[in-house]
């Protein structure tokens, strides 16, 4: 990865080297790979990245997963100027950095799932059909339209974010973000199942979905904090 080494040395603010960047780059393409490979994202739609220290590591834009390889990691600052690789960063670079600038997030994947984006079409919050909107914060909001890669999206995105690791973009999709780029991947992977929950229990002709209260949530969502295995 010597070219990738050049384009990192000297990089103002670098905090991380290159054996990390390498590492994360992997992690990147793995994660990007398995979007697809599980239906989250057709083709080249959809996108990954991951920070490391003060390099955002991100897919480039039109390039298929399969044929990315460590030579060809894409950098760029929070300020959005690129420090690292030849090919273009993903047009959807705006919503990307104005999560990392706005929260401690370590890794962002946006998708084009089709059940998510099909309920992002419907409503301007999800329904509380599952208790595991509270690993995402709470009730799921949608971001309003606007063009894709634009600072316009950003900010609508970003509000829909407040107090939330992921919302919805009508007619388009889904962002979450987390402390590393399995967090990030298993949220974006919960909204779309969901999303699919409440789509097919929604369209059981002369049955309303049951639904949380709010109460419910906050219950659900302080018993998840202490879900899983305990460390030490």
């Amino acid at each position: 990865m010597d070219r990738a080494k050049t384009a990192y040395e000297g990089t103002p603010g670098e905090t991380a080297g290159t054996d990390d960047i390498r590492r994360t780059w992997a992690e990147v393409v793995a994660t990007a790979r398995r979007t697809t490979a599980e239906g989250l994202v057709v083709g080249t739609s959809g996108n990954v990245s991951a920070r490391v220290g003060d390099v955002v590591l991100v897919t480039p834009s039109g390039v298929p997963y399969d044929r990315l390889g460590p030579d060809d990691a894409v950098g760029v600052g929070l300020d959005g100027r690129q420090v690292l690789g030849r090919l273009a960063p993903t047009s959807e670079l705006p919503m990307h950095l104005a999560v990392y600038r706005t929260t401690d997030a370590a890794a962002v994947v946006h998708t084009h799932a089709v059940h998510a984006t099909a309920a992002a079409g419907l409503v301007d919050e999800l329904p509380l059909v599952h208790y595991m909107a509270g690993a995402l914060g709470g009730p799921v909001r949608v971001a309003p339209y606007a063009l894709y890669g634009t600072d316009e999206l950003a900010a609508h995105m970003l509000r829909a974010l407040d107090g939330r690791t992921g919302c919805l973009l009508r007619n388009h999709g889904t962002i979450t973000y987390g402390a590393t780029l399995a967090e990030a991947y298993d949220r974006t992977a919960q909204l779309e199942w969901m999303c699919r929950v409440w789509l097919t229990s929604a369209s059981v002709p002369g049955l309303t979905p049951a639904l949380l209260t709010r109460d419910e949530l906050a219950s659900a969502t302080a018993k998840l904090r202490g879900y899983g295995q305990r460390r030490g």
